[in-house]
């Protein structure tokens, strides 16, 4: 009998590989393996499936990195709890439509009003001085006329940051470096006089913001915070129309 080839039999396996990852990943879909459930032994999947034990391991594998399956050692293969779960992300290839970039600012009033509440009943000094430190970054940004976002990003970031919530933190940065810069896109048309009233006035925001953090006003925060990211909303979509 003629030995087959190497690369023959590697094919071969990595096809069985390939549909039981696929039947495995079906059954966690359809509830068959519920989140949380332990998966059948590796010898009742391979006397089920009818495959080898290097076919089985390779599919759990395939598994564990697709975030469907971990590992418990000397315990057994568990369906993760957030099987299935897509990560969240924005469209990079739709942003800059008008109206998606009006949903991201939604997104983000419902987001960061909250976070500035948080940030009301927990900031430290230091919170406080990062948050002045950026509106003093922004004074300079409105005298240079500047069309550089990062005065701006860092403001919010430090709200985030005074919510001593690492969950907000993390998905301000996302937000913020996602929808940020092309936000101020709209801006390169405009003169630099009336970048920097615009800038002046989006600071004065910044403030208000500030103010009612550094006096432990919860419900102002949430409110100031509201209003600016409402009124950024309605102003681009102001900007944006007299552009047409």
């Amino acid at each position: 009998m003629t030995a087959e080839a190497p690369s023959a039999t590697w094919r071969r396996r990595e096809t069985l590989s390939s549909q039981v990852v696929r039947t495995i990943a079906e059954r966690i879909k359809l509830g068959d393996y519920p989140r949380g459930s332990k998966l059948p032994t590796e010898k009742a999947l391979i006397d089920e499936l009818g495959v080898s034990r290097t076919v089985v391991r390779e599919a759990i594998a395939n598994l564990r990195a697709s975030g469907l399956v971990s590992i418990h050692h000397g315990i057994g293969v568990f369906v993760r709890q957030d099987a299935g779960v897509a990560p969240f992300r924005l469209g990079d290839e739709n942003l800059m439509l008008v109206e998606n970039l009006v949903k991201g600012l939604e997104l983000r009033i419902g987001i960061e009003s909250e976070a500035a509440a948080l940030a009301a009943d927990r900031r430290t000094q230091a919170d406080i001085q990062a948050m002045t430190a950026a509106c003093k970054a922004m004074d300079a940004a409105v005298r240079r006329a500047s069309r550089d976002t990062q005065a701006d990003f860092d403001f919010h970031r430090a709200v985030a940051t005074a919510s001593h919530n690492e969950h907000f933190f993390r998905i301000f940065n996302y937000l913020g470096e996602t929808l940020m810069p092309r936000m101020r896109l709209s801006t390169h048309a405009v003169d630099d006089a009336s970048l920097s009233v615009h800038l002046a006035r989006v600071n004065e925001e910044h403030r208000a913001i500030l103010k009612a953090i550094e006096a432990r006003d919860v419900e102002g925060a949430r409110a100031a915070m509201r209003k600016h990211l409402g009124d950024s909303r309605d102003r681009m979509l102001e900007r944006l129309r007299q552009e047409k």
